[in-house]
């Protein structure tokens, strides 16, 4: 499948209501052949009216973080979200919302191939790394993922609404950049 064969397919998607208030699918951004791959839960208000993920004060955050270890959306990161349409007033997405969604998250990893994956948040943990993963114990640890290292961070939004989780999550991002560079991921 090509990338334009799973956007159109996956914009035509009715698997479950979120299709139904969406105002646009928020599919993905970044370079498609990045080996760093960032994967949330889902669109927020500011991404539902741009078709973009993680442009508002959140995606701004998501930036500076990046920015910090030499990370660009533009130049050497690959983005997206468990689910693609927004679900109501930034709720969690169900568990069957994310089911419904999870066949395009997967087609998009296989089309990326990345070697990173930094899942932002406990929603996506529990989605790719394991069910019940605890984000409060288990941030900035590394785990096996079909052959591609992965670890999960606080979410942007969680680090708006709590500043104090901001030096756990910087040294998760050091973390990040020494197995970076350790693995010889091109960035």
């Amino acid at each position: 499948m090509t990338w334009e064969e799973l956007e159109r397919d996956c914009r035509t998607c009715r698997k479950c209501g979120l299709c139904e208030k969406r105002t646009n699918l928020v599919f993905g951004d970044g370079v498609k052949t990045a080996e760093i791959m960032l994967i949330g839960e889902g669109p927020g208000e500011q991404e539902d009216l741009s078709g973009l993920p993680f442009v508002g004060a959140a995606g701004k955050l998501l930036d500076d973080m990046l920015k910090i270890i030499g990370l660009d959306r533009r130049k050497n990161v690959y983005i997206t979200n468990i689910v693609k349409c927004r679900p109501p007033k930034n709720r969690d997405p169900f568990r069957e919302e994310q089911e419904a969604c999870i066949g395009w998250l997967r087609e998009q990893i296989a089309l990326v191939r990345p070697r990173i994956i930094v899942c932002l948040g406990r929603i996506a943990a529990g989605a790719l790394i394991k069910e019940n993963f605890k984000i409060t114990r288990e941030h900035g640890q590394w785990f096996d993922m079909d052959g591609a290292k992965a670890m999960a961070i606080y979410h942007p939004s969680a680090l708006l609404r709590d500043p104090s989780k901001r030096p756990e999550t910087f040294e998760d991002l050091m973390e990040l950049e020494r197995v970076i560079k350790e693995t010889k991921v091109n960035i």
